[in-house]
């Protein structure tokens, strides 16, 4: 199932409202918000552990342990150990990664609310850390075509409700969201442009960059993308390239090749199934390193596990991964 199907799933059950919630997740008797103990080693040790400076081009991604998030949790996944709340997530990355460049998805909280992003930031200057992107998984960016569709009520509600997400950004410091195009017209681009030129317009002002990423329909069409970013025409719109989301490596090699020089604060270290070795399985992970390396890409590294098992141990090992190659 890919992010988008997923997503639209999440909606029509009503999961994801679920994420509105905050009094419940938040609240001092639930365990909603505590990391299990036996995966966080104390600070005190972390605080002993050299820093790798490498370790400055990598992020995590909330979506890496969507299922310990209520909003995101597939019905069929076997919880292990007690549920995550945003929270608690700059701390159980800084304490389990040593890691402390974040993606938070817009699911993931539990509020809106400028008390509840007050205490994000909170937590964000407690563990040194400092969330780059947002990925803005929300309903109106999925319904119908989003940000592309013909219908105009339907582009202006995805428009409005990605605005509020630069705003958030601003709030919590980050760099950029990622807003993706919905169902676009291949032969004519003019919506979906229009629909970045008013996004951009909003978010140039407070110094936040409007992403795209390679995924669902438009995955094997960087192409389509490249035509995005030129038609808006400005330098606070670029690309998120995911290195997973491509359906065979001429795509990859090819998608990353037209995205990276657009790439403007993250790429997707994506990771899918590893060998007993510690090597990805399913692509060539060291090949995507190089392409953005190559394309003089300087932001961060985001990792988003979505293989089987453990995500705890999944994400160590993309972790590892990445650090033999940038």
């Amino acid at each position: 199932m890919n992010r988008r199907d997923f997503f639209i799933r999440l909606t029509a059950s009503g999961l994801a409202a679920s994420a509105s919630g905050w009094a419940a997740v938040a609240g001092p008797n639930s365990g909603l918000v505590q990391a299990t103990s036996t995966r966080r080693r104390a600070r005190t040790q972390a605080a002993r552990k050299p820093h790798n400076p490498k370790l400055e081009r990598v992020g995590i991604s909330s979506w890496s342990f969507r299922n310990y998030f209520q909003a995101t949790r597939e019905p069929d996944f076997k919880l292990t150990g007690q549920m995550l709340g945003l929270l608690d997530f700059p701390e159980m990355v800084a304490d389990q990664y040593d890691v402390h460049n974040l993606e938070f998805v817009a699911p993931h909280f539990a509020s809106t609310e400028p008390a509840y992003l007050q205490e994000i930031k909170a937590k964000l200057l407690f563990t040194h850390s400092r969330l780059v992107n947002i990925p803005v998984d929300i309903k109106e960016i999925w319904n119908e075509g989003g940000l592309s569709d013909p219908k105009a009520d339907v582009r202006d509600a995805a428009i409005e409700a990605s605005r509020k997400w630069i705003d958030i950004a601003k709030t919590l410091g980050a760099r950029s969201v990622r807003c993706d195009p919905g169902k676009v017209n291949p032969d004519d681009l003019t919506l979906t442009i229009d629909s970045y030129k008013q996004l951009v317009a909003y978010g140039k002002p407070k110094g936040i960059d409007v992403i795209i990423e390679n995924h669902g329909e438009i995955a094997d069409h960087a192409e389509l993308l490249v035509k995005i970013f030129k038609g808006v025409g400005s330098d606070f719109i670029g690309a998120l390239p995911d290195f997973g989301n491509f359906s065979d490596e001429a795509s990859r090699e090819r998608g990353l090749t037209l995205l990276c020089p657009y790439a403007k604060t993250v790429c997707h270290a994506k990771g899918l199934e590893f060998d007993a070795a510690g090597n990805e399985t399913k692509f060539d992970f060291p090949k995507c390193v190089e392409i953005p390396k190559k394309a003089g890409f300087k932001g961060v590294y985001s990792i988003e596990y979505e293989g089987p098992g453990d995500p705890y141990v999944g994400v160590h090992a993309v972790v590892a991964e990445l650090l033999k190659e940038v």
